[in-house]
């Protein structure tokens, strides 16, 4: 069994094991329970009743946080249209067609999101292997997929970011910083927990749950369970 050190154990005595708390409840005692000397990320972490063997039953979406993410985006934009320039003045991190295709092609990647017109998506089959199992591919059903890259990397570099369920039927994401302070941090969370209950699958069975339990915690700290 993992041993935790003394900051992580004074930190879990504040949590009381068995109880729900609420939202505003929860950012309060973040900031207690917080065992490093950065700013850590708030994360949230949802357990669904879901079965992720079915198409109908998977969660993948967007979302972009009322107050922003706090994280940093690395951008590559794959474009057919000739305006590199403009989409790396914007924010993007590369830029490029048939050139950025070759490179990634070679197993390099510098970007942690990536858009792409209709046009280059079809020549980007060949980088499919490559950029599929870090779940880096464009999809036009996450909105990383349009003529107009250039909104595209504006919503990005806003805080738009993509969610999903893994393969036991849960989500995990960051909600924001602890330095955003507890009212940004619990509209954050709210509007989390909306998004979710909004983009519950088709697929499950009328009266069946959805939410079988949700927790944030700061990075390194320990979970603290909150209301469905």
């Amino acid at each position: 069994m993992k041993k935790h050190g003394k900051k992580y154990n004074q930190a879990i005595a504040l949590v009381e094991k068995e109880r729900i708390y609420t939202v505003g409840e929860a950012v309060e005692l973040l900031e207690r329970t917080n065992t490093v000397k950065f700013d850590p990320t708030v994360e949230i972490h949802f357990n669904l009743n879901i079965d992720p063997k079915y198409a109908d039953q998977m969660i993948r979406s967007t979302i972009s946080l009322p107050n922003g993410s706090g994280k940093t985006v690395r951008i590559g934009a794959f474009t057919d249209v000739g305006n590199e320039k403009e989409l790396l003045a914007l924010g993007a991190t590369v830029a490029g067609g048939d050139d950025l295709v070759d490179i990634v092609a070679t197993g390099k990647i510098d970007f942690d999101v990536a858009i792409a017109t209709p046009a280059m998506m079809r020549k980007m089959g060949k980088i499919a292997k490559v950029l599929g199992p870090k779940g880096l591919m464009p999809n036009p059903k996450t909105g990383t997929v349009g003529d107009n890259l250039i909104a595209i990397v504006k919503e990005v570099m806003g805080g738009k970011f993509e969610f999903k369920n893994d393969k036991q039927g849960n989500v995990h994401s960051l909600v924001g910083k602890l330095s955003f302070g507890p009212k940004k941090l619990q509209e954050n969370i709210e509007f989390f927990l909306k998004t979710v209950r909004d983009v519950k699958p088709t697929g499950l069975k009328s009266g069946a749950g959805y939410i079988n339990s949700i927790y944030v915690c700061n990075a390194m700290g320990p979970s603290i369970r909150i209301e469905n």
